[in-house]
């Protein structure tokens, strides 16, 4: 037997409900530190749901004032050749000078022209030059002595290069053997 007191060996040893409601207050303050934690988590949540939507919102009227406005820049660019227009054809009209008429239509086709290539229009460049597919659509092949087959011999209607991207291909009449043969190369 031990020399102790037995009641203060009743005193030492841990008495189970103590050590209950212990265990209960840890898990009480657990329990509301994850609750404190998931109402955070959701406040969190809901803030990115609102941001997320002004920045859609933001983005569509955005797209819609580039679609409405996006082509502004050049039809700025264009405005003072439909002045020279309305011009040249009120001289036209008071002037029978076709001459000075052709040559004022000559000074907007080539202020036009600035306009666009402004904005990275470029005509090809396609007679005397190979036919390829990736610039031309072969309307016809001629029979020629004078050029080499499969090379670009006229251009029926002028193609152009938007930056580096075709917009249009040009139409081209490509020359063939007199003999009647293709160029061989498809066209």
């Amino acid at each position: 037997m031990s020399d102790k007191d037995p009641s203060m060996e009743e005193q030492e040893r841990p008495q189970p409900e103590a050590a209950a409601e212990d265990a209960d207050a840890g898990e009480l303050s657990e329990t509301e530190a994850l609750r404190v934690e998931v109402a955070q988590l959701k406040d969190q949540l809901l803030r990115k749901i609102a941001e997320f939507e002004n920045f859609r919102r933001r983005t569509r009227e955005e797209k819609d004032t580039l679609l409405k406005f996006g082509a502004e820049n050049i039809i700025l660019d264009l405005l003072p050749v439909i002045d020279d227009f309305e011009r040249s054809l009120a001289y036209g009209k008071e002037h029978p000078d076709f001459d000075s008429f052709y040559k004022g239509v000559e000074i907007i086709y080539g202020k036009l022209l600035r306009a666009l290539e402004n904005r990275g229009l470029e005509p090809l460049e396609v007679v005397g030059k190979p036919f390829d597919v990736e610039y031309h659509d072969a309307l016809m092949q001629v029979p020629s002595d004078a050029h080499e087959p499969g090379i670009v011999i006229d251009e029926v209607e002028k193609g152009y290069k938007l930056h580096d991207k075709v917009i249009r291909h040009a139409k081209v009449t490509v020359a063939r053997d007199s003999d009647g043969e293709g160029t061989g190369n498809g066209s």
